[in-house]
């Protein structure tokens, strides 16, 4: 008896040590249980009789869990001038998630990473809190996988059905089988007794709380919230470029008339030929890529380390796109060598990009001169700040008509305030001025970048 007993206490710990190690197969399976015993038997345990020996078998299940149905998802790789994020997490431990699914937002300086799921599963752990710093690599969550997708969660339908029932149980109570007091006070006293009749028998009219002074002037409170990471990069870029720049600013003004005539004439067979729209946008930015081409200065750049100017031979245009995380610049690159249909084609793909906060960091990267449209807001006037490492940057503004004179004679025309800064280090007055005047001719005759002027 005793050697049967040693026996089957070997075959079971060399079963139950294959298990530890991983060595089954997926899927479920029994493992034995067994002891020698002549009385009661364990629960769910059936009794076996060898060579007159009276064994109890109890059976217990157990799920292999195999290496590669618990994954461990990094963060991914950045851009070479991005180097940190903060983790904004949209599920938590115990969600199901789809594949592709997004689980959580990595926040850099410049846009926002998603980071989805890369297979169908159950969240187990974050390993980096809400609003943590990481770095490209660092273990994000781990999650474990699960054969088929999520199923969609019904709606509950029984709290629904059974609200409609409780509709005729107040209806019960007919409204004239309640007393009508005589008199009711504003206000009933603390002293009067509590009523024997029931609360729903008996409808009062309460009377309204009375008015805190100061209550109606408005509530003086007041909430704080963080700075998420592109706010907090936006700010110290601009405050760097007032440190750095000596930044100055000129003015002037453009007549829209021949733009808009162009533009109401040949808006249809434009948009029938490329199936784009055709703005504004287009027309001032061919011209700063023909401006920047006749004063190369402004395309250029202070190296502050050492100390040289670098002048670009192509030019990449930021156009900057206000979106509810931040302004965001992407960049058209090598204007220079495109026509308008090819300028309205990438903004219309940029901007389409910013609504979606579907940016990369290469959409953004580089730029050697920037425009801001502050009359999509309607602005008037302003003067923008220039977006380092650059050295200038065209603001535009509302178009409003306005009396102005032509030929001798006041006329009502639609113009336009335009203003351009620049760093005064590296651009004189002279040649801004001069930059800021070929735009000006540029939009209100395009005829000028036909014939070259």
């Amino acid at each position: 008896m005793l050697s049967r007993s040693r026996c089957v206490s070997r075959a079971f710990s060399r079963s139950l040590s294959a298990f530890q190690k991983g060595n089954c197969p997926l899927g479920r399976r029994s493992l034995p249980g067994v002891s020698l015993c002549q009385g009661p038997g364990y629960l769910n345990s059936r009794k076996v009789v060898i060579n007159n020996s009276v064994f109890s078998v109890r059976f217990f299940r157990a799920t292999a869990v195999c290496k590669d149905d618990l994954v461990t998802v990094k963060t991914p790789a950045f851009a070479e001038s991005v180097t940190e994020g903060d983790v904004r997490w949209e599920k938590a431990v115990g969600d199901t998630v789809a594949e592709d699914e997004v689980v959580c937002e990595i926040e850099t300086d410049k846009t926002s990473v998603q980071v989805p799921s890369p297979a169908n599963g159950v969240i187990e752990a974050l390993l980096v809190p809400d609003g943590g710093k990481v770095e490209g690599g660092t273990p994000l969550f781990t999650l474990r996988k699960t054969g088929a997708a999520p199923a969609k969660a019904k709606p509950a339908e029984a709290p629904a059905a059974a609200a409609p029932k409780a509709e005729p149980t107040a209806a019960a109570v007919p409204p004239a089988a309640a007393p009508i007091p005589t008199q009711m006070p504003p206000v009933p006293s603390p002293s009067q007794p509590p009523s024997g009749k029931p609360v729903s028998a008996v409808k009062p009219t309460v009377a309204p709380p009375l008015a805190e002074p100061g209550a109606g002037k408005g509530l003086r409170s007041e909430h704080r919230e963080k700075m998420n990471r592109m706010r907090q990069r936006i700010a110290q870029r601009l405050k760097e470029a007032q440190n750095t720049c000596a930044m100055l600013t000129t003015f002037n003004e453009i007549d829209m008339s021949n733009i808009q005539e162009m533009r109401a004439r040949h808006k249809e067979a434009f948009l029938k030929k490329h199936n784009l729209k055709l703005g504004f946008m287009s027309a001032f930015v061919k011209a700063s890529a023909f401006a920047l081409q006749e004063q190369p200065v402004v395309n250029a750049v202070i190296d502050d380390t050492t100390k040289e100017v670098v002048y670009r031979d192509y030019i990449d245009i930021s156009v900057a796109v206000a979106t509810p995380r931040g302004l965001v610049v992407p960049v058209i690159r090598n204007v220079e060598a495109m026509n308008f249909a090819d300028i309205e084609r990438t903004i219309t793909e940029l901007g389409e990009k910013a609504r979606k906060n579907e940016l990369a960091i290469e959409d953004m990267d580089g730029g050697t001169f920037t425009i801001s449209n502050g009359g999509v807001f309607g602005s008037l006037f302003g003067t923008p700040i220039i977006n380092p490492p650059q050295s200038a940057i065209l603001g535009m503004h509302g178009i409003f008509d306005r009396p102005v004179a032509i030929g001798g004679k006041v006329e009502v025309r639609p113009m336009m305030y335009v203003a351009l800064t620049y760093d005064h280090r590296l651009i004189d007055g002279r040649e801004a001025v001069t930059f800021l005047r070929k735009i000006k001719a540029a939009v209100e005759d395009p005829r000028v970048l036909l014939l070259d002027l």
